[in-house]
Formats: structure tokens, sequence, C-alpha cells
């Protein structure tokens, strides 16, 4: 019967066999066996019932060692508290520790905070007598490589391992490479008595990921073999560094190329702004994979191409050998919310619903940014209050949200609500509350919240909250309040801040603050065509008009132009872009007929407005 049993557990495809099974096993008596046992928490492990499996192991009679083990290492990665417990239970019950149970156990200690429950099971191995072990002493090996801040510890049991195998050498070079010890690790590498296929990728891979590609492909030429983690370790790390010509060359030396190496390319191409390239691979792929989606819709994120991000997207359900994840919809819903393109977020959010994505905190944040940007903010206050977990990039989401779109003092009360709520604010939360401060000309909320940022949260003000200050004492009229602050800085004034009170020197009919302003500006960037622009118009709105007309002439003579503004509007499912002084829409003549009737009736109301007054 434990045979028949064991069997039907081993083929169980789903939740409901499982119960049935663990049912039929109560029924015949065998919940105890030591046979069944393990196969019956290791199964209700892989459907993800870890507290169904804790219940069955503590429910059961006398568990022998298999049982235990089995039990530890569905713990892995889950609660090394808990899988403690059970080495405990197993020492009371004398149950006998074997190698096995060390090694599961200290993978589950895979954090600085399990470092000295750690370093207890480390003299618990030597006390049984497992420091001759090569398997437990590996084990002990990636443990203090994974918690311990420095090396010193994995140094030491390395040195005192009467054994080493490949492993053991794999593990120390690795340990070295991912803490940047690059020296250390070749050291390793010359001293190795036996190098495997690991061995070179371990130090290819930590030399890309470290960004020196010299070194890392001297150490690729030297390999005696190569497979597709070598080739493809090569191909990432030039990516990353932005070399697309040293990865292609790669990639086309690759004798078997797979989709990861395909992969690569399209997000190596896209990193350097080469879209066409990247289409090319991407079309000439044989298999894609999602990730192969996912690279070529970001990339074209990446590079502004909001439009085409959203036909690759389309072409993805078309061809439906891919289903979208979330970093699918993430991609998307950011091409959607710097496009403005209201239907198609609002179409991506119902086939979030339909398909019963998850709203983990990226995709929820990514929603909320969409619809806030598109300026429906009443179903970016839905997707937030619908999310179950948030982190500060969320509020910090949703403050500027709210005052994107009008809602300022909403803003702040919501800013106030995440701090009583326990959330501890960082420096990019407080841009967004001084933003919403500026907008809604709030200047005592806005020094209340700047003050709060300084001595509550002990955040130093970088030049993006001065920023924010200035233009909200400026805008408010308080240019020598404004001016006193840049003074109080701790930061140098960049010329952001100089053209701000600028242009609060134009709102408010300051010329005497204009001409050392400008001073300054011109002392920062004088080659900027957007602050020239906007020194040369100011200049003239104050009748200074030769030096309006000698900041005209130094542009031309320098052949610079200002990068005009550009807006866009979605009428029905089109999204239309438009130029400063646009002359290649195809409904122009309609456009500027329409700018034109509504500009005589602005003229011929501001007209009867002035008469009445009169």
């Amino acid at each position: 019967m434990e045979q028949k049993m064991l069997h039907i557990l081993q083929n169980c495809k789903n939740i409901r066999e499982l119960k049935q099974t663990h049912l039929q096993i109560f029924i015949h008596g065998l919940h105890h066996s030591n046979f069944i046992l393990p196969k019956l928490i290791t199964v209700s492990s892989a459907f993800n019932l870890l507290d169904y499996a804790v219940s069955i192991f503590q429910n059961s009679c006398c568990p022998n060692v298999v049982a235990y083990n089995n039990m530890i290492k569905c713990l892995i990665g889950q609660s090394h508290k808990e899988a403690l417990r059970v080495y405990n239970r197993m020492k009371v019950s004398m149950v006998e520790a074997n190698s096995f149970t060390f090694t599961f156990l200290l993978k589950c200690f895979e954090s600085s905070e399990a470092l000295e429950d750690g370093k207890v099971m480390h003299g618990e191995t030597l006390k049984l007598g497992f420091g001759s072990s090569v398997f437990v002493q590996n084990s002990l090996l990636s443990f203090y490589a994974n918690c311990s801040e420095k090396l010193h510890s994995a140094y030491g049991v390395f040195e005192e391992m009467p054994e080493r195998d490949v492993v053991s050498w794999n593990s120390m070079i690795g340990a070295c490479m991912n803490r940047g010890e690059i020296e250390s690790a070749i050291g390793l590498l010359d001293k190795m008595p036996e190098r495997n296929i690991v061995t070179w990728n371990s130090v290819v891979c930590g030399l890309s990921k470290a960004g020196n590609m010299e070194l890392a492909h001297s150490v690729f030429e030297q390999m005696p073999e190569r497979n597709e983690v070598s080739w493809n370790s090569m191909i990432s790390g030039y990516v990353r560094m932005g070399d697309a010509k040293a990865a292609q060359s790669i990639f086309y030396q690759m004798p078997e190329k797979t989709v990861v190496s395909w992969t690569a390319m399209i997000s190596g191409y896209a990193t350097t702004g080469d879209l066409k390239s990247a289409e090319y691979i991407f079309n000439h792929m044989p298999v894609k994979n999602v990730v192969s989606w996912n690279a070529m819709i970001s990339g074209y994120v990446h590079n502004h191409m909001f439009d085409q991000a959203l036909c690759v997207f389309h072409n993805m359900l078309i061809n439906g050998k891919c289903s979208p994840d979330q970093a699918t919809l993430i991609s998307v819903l950011s091409a959607c919310a710097h496009w403005g393109s209201l239907e198609h977020g609002k179409w991506i959010d119902s086939y979030i619903k339909k398909n019963k994505f998850h709203l983990s905190i990226p995709l929820g944040n990514a929603l909320i940014d969409m619809f806030a940007k598109c300026g429906d903010v009443e179903n970016a206050k839905e997707v937030f209050h619908h999310m179950s977990k948030r982190c500060v990039i969320t509020w910090t989401t949703m403050v500027s949200g709210l005052a994107l779109n009008g809602k300022c003092r909403e803003a702040i009360n919501l800013f106030d609500q995440m701090c009583l709520g326990g959330t501890k604010p960082d420096d990019v939360v407080f841009i967004a509350v001084l933003s919403a401060c500026t907008h809604g000309g709030l200047v005592e909320e806005g020094k209340r919240a700047f003050d709060q940022m300084v001595q509550e949260f002990d955040i130093k003000p970088q030049i993006e909250h001065y920023g924010c200050m200035v233009d909200l004492l400026g805008r408010a009229g308080k240019l020598e309040e404004a001016i006193r602050f840049t003074e109080r800085m701790h930061l140098k004034p960049n010329a952001v801040i100089w053209a701000t009170l600028l242009f609060c020197c134009k709102i408010h009919g300051n010329e005497d603050l204009l001409i050392s302003v400008t001073e300054k500006i011109m002392d920062q960037e004088p080659s900027n065509p957007g602050y020239l622009t906007l020194v040369s118009n100011l200049s003239a709105s104050f009748g200074r008009w030769e030096d309006a007309l000698s900041f005209r002439v130094a542009m031309r003579q320098q052949r610079m132009e200002k990068v005009p503004g550009c807006s866009s509007i979605q009428v029905r499912s089109k999204v239309h872009e438009f130029l400063a002084k646009d002359t290649r829409h195809v409904q122009r003549k309609e456009i500027y007929r329409a700018l034109d009737s509504l500009n005589g009736q602005l003229k011929s109301e501001s007209d009867c407005a002035i008469r009445i007054l009169q």
C-alpha cells in the first residue's frame, strides 16, 4: 500500500489531487510513515503550500532524518528562524543530523540578519564532526560569503578545509568577484589545481559586471572551452559599457546563438540609440520570448519613440506566442503616460483586470503614473486605494499626480497621511511636495515641508529642492526673500535657479533684478539657447532693446537654435503632436484658422472688459 500511495503522490497534478491523496494516506493510517512523510512534505511545498507542509510535519509522530531534512529544505528562501525551530526539534527528538541537514540549514541563512544564528550552526558542524565534510564546508563558505560584510570568515573556512573540490574554489572566486576583489579572484584562479567551465564563467561574468572588459576579454580568450554563459557574459558586458560594436563582434563569432544572445544585442543597440539595428536583430530572431519583446518595447520607450513601443506591444498580442508579463505592461504604461494616450492606457488597465494580473507595487505605480499624467486623477486615486502594499515611490507618484492635476492641497494632505502611516519619506517625495506647493502657491506649507525635510528627517537638500523653494518664493512675489534663500544655500546656485528668478522678475515686473540675475546666468551657461532666448525676450519686455538685440546676434553668430516646444493631444484613437509655429500637420490650415478666430474673440472680450472698467 505504501508503494501505491507513494506512486499516486508523485503523480499529483494539482492541489485538489494532493489533498485527496493525503486523505487516502490518512484513511490507511500511513500519515506517520517515514517512507511517505518526506515525499508528502516535498510535494506540498512544490504546490506553494508551505503552511500545509509545516502543518503535516508538526502533526507527524516521529519523523526520521529524511523528513527533517526535507522540511528544512522546503524552508530555504523562506524563514531561517522556522528552519532553526525544525532543527531544534530534531535535537530534542534525538534524531541524528547528517551532512544534508547542515547543507540545507545553512542555505536558509541568506542575509546579514542570520549571521549570528549561522555562526552557531558552524559550531554545531564542528561539534558533530562535520569539519571534514567537503559538502558542509562548501555550504559554510557560501553562507559567510552571502551574510558577512567582509570575506574574512569565508577565507577562514576556505583555508581550514582539509579537502577542497572545484565547488570550493568556484565559491571563493565567485565571492571575491561579487565583492569587487578582482586581484584576489585572479590569484585564486591561478592557484586552482583544476578548473572547469563554471570557474572560467564565474571570472568572465564577474569582470564583465565590474566593467573590466579588457581583462574579461583576455580571460575569455584563454578559455579551453566556452558555452552559452561564456558568450552571453561577454555580450552583456559590452552592452552595459555601451560598446555595441564589440558586442556585435562577439555575437557574430558565437557558434550557436540563443534567445538570450539575440535579446542582449537588442538591448545593446537600444541603449546606444541605434533602433534600426535593434529592429533588424529583433525581426531576424528565430525564436522570441517575452524578454525579447520587452527589450524591444523598453528600447523604444527609452528612446522616446512611444508610438512605436505601442505598435510592438500590439504586434506581440497579435503574434500570440508570448503573453505579456508585468514588465511588458509597465513599459507600455510608461509609453502611454509619456505620450498622453489615455485611451491606450485605459485599454491596458482593462487587459490587466481581465487577465487577473496581480497588482504588484511596480505595476500599481505605473498605472497611477499613467492615469495622473493623462489627466484622469480619479482613476489614479482608485488604483492607489486598491493597492494592498505601497512603497515610498507609490506615495511619491500619487502626490506628484495630484499636484500635476491642480489638487495641490490634497497632495500635501496625502503626504501628511504617508508620514503618519509610518512610511519614511525620501528626498524625491519632498521634491513632489515642494512642487505641489509651488503649483498651488502654498508658500507657508512649502516652508514647513522644507524645514521638516531638513530638521525632522535629516535629509540634505539637493539643488532640486532649492530650485522648488526659489520658484515658490519668486512666484509669490517674495523676490528679496528668494535672493536671501539662494545666498544661504550650501550648494552653488546653478543656471536653472537663476533662470527661475529671472522668470519671476518678468511676472512681477522687477527690472532691478534683471541685470544682476542675467549676469549670473551668462557666467554659468553662456551658450544655452534656451536661456539666451529667455533673457532676450525679457530684455525686450522691459524695453531694453539693445540688450535683446545683442543676445539675438550672439545666438546667430554661434548658430544656436532653441529646441522648439512640443505638445500632444489625443483625438479619438490618434495622438497629434505639435511644435511651436508648426507647419507640418496635415490640418494646419484649419488649426490656424481656429486659432485666429479664438485670438479674435479673446481680443474682443479683452477690449470689452477694458471699456467697462474705464
